[in-house]
């Protein structure tokens, strides 16, 4: 029986008498939304969480490489936001269990080298051309071009713009290139000229809108924004899955593994979904799935969510683990990583030296190395067989630093369809989507769609879900 029925007005209708048991809450998704989610329902109602793969934790996965434990997904979470570290805490992570990054500096490969990404950048954006200059990233020309931006008059009206189309007309084209367009390549794999400026860098769109001078409203959002010795990053000592595996014991049976949910659909008391073992009823459902997944489940239930979720483009991306003879790789310069702007024609995007950003992996035998690949409009690398792609990138990351020997081991990891695009008019998606769902009492909609795609998105969003339900 179920708790309570909607009423046709959309508003709860009159509770039954088994009032008192607790909600049951479907939950679709085991990735990192729906486990959080499911974990801070779990003393409030009968949770199940349904997820069609073999495994739970989405795009986080932990390895073992080189002979201990190696993240192929998600690596680290943001650390300036509480909540995916306080989720961690709560599970029972503590100081010796979160670790910061040794090193924060991260160069850029462009121009026939490694050059320092320059100081005083908000999301590639400069405040200070000063450090543009000394870092080498643009030209003589190009960096001329860019010191004009205080001087031209403010442009930006209502209405969202691409990243490149509002940075490009402060600074020029060669300002997204080599500096914008890499940042946000290695966050969303996309096109800087559809990525919305709302969406993905909400401070820049902010400085953008109420300032004339792009360059000094983003001077003083910096200089209003705390700073403290607080790391910016955060991971997990022995990977992150450590923090699914948590999450995955604290629920226990209530984590339904290669179970695929066909249909979600709606009736007169409430939801019901169906699997291969049939229908099963539930008061309140939770989809915290990929866009294209929540899109067929909502065909039929709500129209028009679907629709707009259908319309997201997703992009395709892959992570190559590499280690190699520490005396190899002395070359290496110092620093936590590389960008690799899209006009350098370079297979890899971004690549990470594991073995200096991370102390408890500079203790390791071999120095290890993170490449990632893969493009919203590019899967030309994820095209190659796992050899022919390995042997790619050893090549490509050897070219950029140096390292004198090819890699003695690798891993290939393939993520289809894993970075949904905040394209130009995002906000205002997400705005349609949660009206259209706002019709249907008891569904609720997570994941990375709407709000964010790194794990601190992910948990803040789990948070709000959970809120959602309990109030409802």
């Amino acid at each position: 029986m179920v708790v309570s029925a909607a009423a046709p007005d959309g508003s709860a209708g009159a509770r039954g008498p088994d009032a008192e048991r607790r909600r049951r809450v479907a939950i679709v998704g085991g990735g990192i939304t729906g486990l959080a989610t499911a974990w801070h329902l779990r003393d409030d109602a009968e949770v199940t969480v349904y997820e069609a793969a073999t495994r739970p934790g989405g795009e986080i996965r932990t390895v073992e490489f080189a002979d201990a434990p190696m993240d192929v997904g998600a690596d680290a979470f943001l650390a300036r936001h509480p909540e995916a570290e306080r989720l961690a805490r709560a599970l029972g992570l503590g100081d010796e269990d979160l670790v910061a990054p040794a090193t924060g500096q991260v160069h850029v490969w462009t121009r026939g080298r490694l050059r320092p990404l320059p100081g005083g950048t908000v999301f590639g954006v400069p405040t200070d051309l000063r450090e543009v200059a000394r870092s080498g990233v643009l030209s003589p020309a190009a960096l001329a071009r860019a010191t004009l931006e205080p001087l031209l008059p403010r442009r930006e009206g209502p209405g969202d713009r691409s990243v490149a189309d509002l940075v490009a007309r402060r600074f020029g084209t060669a300002v997204v290139d080599a500096l914008v367009e890499p940042l946000l390549g290695g966050v969303y794999a996309g096109r800087a000229d559809r990525l919305s400026t709302e969406a993905t860098v909400p401070p820049v769109w902010a400085a953008a809108t109420a300032h004339r001078s792009l360059t000094r409203g983003l001077r003083e959002h910096r200089a209003g924004t705390r700073h403290d010795d607080r790391p910016v990053f955060l991971t997990v000592r022995g990977g992150m899955s450590r923090l699914v595996t948590r999450l995955q014991d604290a629920l226990g049976g209530r984590v339904r593994l290669a179970t695929p949910v066909h249909e979600v659909e709606a009736d007169a008391a409430g939801w019901r979904l169906h699997t291969e073992n049939g229908p099963v009823a539930y008061d309140e459902v939770v989809l915290a799935v990929p866009p294209a997944v929540a899109a067929r489940l909502l065909v039929g239930v709500c129209d028009d969510a679907a629709r707009e979720l259908a319309g997201m483009a997703s992009a395709s991306v892959g992570v190559v683990a590499l280690a190699y003879d520490r005396d190899a790789a002395a070359t290496v310069p110092a620093g936590s990583g590389l960008l690799v702007p899209r006009s350098e024609g370079r297979l890899i995007k971004a690549a990470t030296f594991s073995s200096r950003k991370w102390p408890h992996h500079g203790e390791r035998e071999r120095f290890l190395l993170r490449a990632s690949v893969g493009r919203v409009d590019d899967a030309s690398a994820l095209e190659l067989d796992d050899d022919e792609l390995a042997d790619r990138v050893d090549a490509e990351v050897r070219a950029a630093t140096g390292i004198l020997e090819p890699a003695e081991q690798w891993f290939v990891q393939r993520w289809p369809a894993a970075l949904p695009q905040y394209d130009v008019g995002h906000r205002a998606r997400v705005e349609r989507i949660r009206h259209a769902l706002a019709a249907r009492p008891g569904l609720h909609l997570g994941g990375t769609a709407l709000d964010g795609l790194g794990i601190a998105a992910r948990a803040r969003d789990a948070e709000r879900l959970a809120a959602a339900v309990r109030t409802r």
